[in-house]
């Protein structure tokens, strides 16, 4: 009877380990402000704020609500932090962590398939479970990353980050080389959802765009549109493929304010190829965890509960790497010239007059509390394991 009851909490707590896969995802991670005195406390309560998501980055900063000062929408503190870091020398935020948001849905959906074969005890059912969880997800991640029209398989927040990013791309492009080029992308916006039978009373800004589907095609026209300025031997056909939409986005965030295709192209087409090889490298592991699964004991069957486990450890080598990438990556056309360093990974730091703030928001306490139950489910399914050898 005891045996039974503790199988039945080692279930609830995995259940609510997945669960809360899910709220995590979904969160902000982490928050990363700069504070200044050219940034009074008045209007900018928080500083220059960003939020880490699992699958973007996102604006921290909120409306400032005061008699003196009304605020309709907030500041773009995405957009003011990367202004302020060009300055240095520091590319886009949008050019971390490519390849890690992209496959951001598929990695902790293959978390979950994970949680839910080390649930099972037979391993039977664990290995069917697993197998058809996997297959799913193997189609889902191939449609998808190389699939026509594969990014509509992505999360909308990834898409928003997407669309974001390059709205900022397109006001450097007007205010630059090519004035026409927002006004001629949103116009070609306008004319493909016409096309498509949607109704389309006036012209949309990026800002504007709120439906994933609108998003996807404002993605495709800007595609378009930058292709069409490219030589002919250089241009490419919409696809709409992750792969393909994550490179371009690369490369154009990258060049943002540093033009230096001869420097950008091989970075992109390093990116590239790390998203094929991480295509590749999930089918294997999920081979060799089903290979795994086939018993209940065994380094390959407590991986199915041990990696999942150290997400937030993933989570922080994963951050601390990318912050040691932008200051150690520093672009020579920056106005100022300053040493590779390494940016504040947790607490406050100090560049220049900025203090630097970076610390773990409640999507990090998410994780946490999701390591704990997997720790006690863990241990729970270890003291009946060697219960069962005695």
């Amino acid at each position: 009877m005891e045996n039974v009851q503790r199988l039945w909490l080692q279930r609830v707590l995995i259940l609510a380990a997945v669960g809360l896969l899910v709220a995590i995802y979904y969160s902000p991670i982490w928050w990363v402000s700069l504070t200044a005195p050219n940034y009074p406390k008045e209007s900018f309560p928080d500083g220059v704020r960003i939020h880490f998501h699992m699958n973007g980055v996102f604006n921290g900063c909120k409306p400032v609500k005061k008699s003196e000062i009304a605020e309709e929408e907030p500041l773009d503190c995405v957009h003011e932090m990367d202004t302020i870091n060009h300055y240095v020398g520091m590319y886009p935020i949008a050019a971390g962590g490519v390849v890690e948001k992209a496959y951001s849905q598929f990695l902790m959906t293959l978390l979950g398939i994970m949680l839910l074969g080390f649930m099972c005890t037979r391993p039977r059912i664990r290995v069917g479970l697993m197998g058809a969880g996997f297959a799913a997800l193997a189609v889902w991640m191939a449609l998808a990353w190389y699939g026509n029209n594969g990014i509509r398989y992505e999360n909308k927040g990834y898409i928003e980050a997407l669309v974001h990013a390059l709205s900022l791309d397109l006001e450097k492009e007007e205010q630059t080389a090519v004035p026409e080029a927002g006004s001629a992308i949103i116009e070609r916006l306008k004319q493909s959802l016409e096309e498509s039978g949607v109704a389309v009373e006036e012209t949309k800004s990026p800002g504007e765009i709120k439906t994933k589907e609108d998003m996807i095609e404002f993605l495709r026209a800007s595609f378009e549109a930058d292709q069409a300025r490219k030589p002919p031997a250089e241009r490419q056909t919409w696809n709409g493929s992750v792969r393909q939409v994550m490179s371009w986005h690369y490369e154009k965030t990258l060049g943002r304010y540093f033009n230096e295709p001869e420097r950008i192209r091989p970075m992109v087409h390093t990116m590239t190829r790390v998203g094929d090889l991480v295509f590749w490298g999930v089918l294997v592991a999920m081979l060799i965890l089903l290979w795994g699964a086939r018993r209940n004991r065994g380094p390959l069957y407590w991986l199915l509960v041990v990696v999942p486990m150290a997400l937030p450890v993933f989570f922080v080598i994963e951050y601390a790497g990318w912050l040691w990438w932008y200051g150690h990556n520093l672009n020579a056309m920056g106005a100022f010239t300053v040493k590779p360093f390494m940016p504040t990974v947790f607490g406050d730091g100090k560049v220049a007059q900025f203090t630097t703030h970076s610390y773990p928001h409640y999507g990090f306490g998410l994780m946490l509390l999701f390591s704990a139950l997997l720790i006690v489910a863990a241990v729970l399914r270890r003291r009946d394991a060697d219960h069962a050898t005695r």
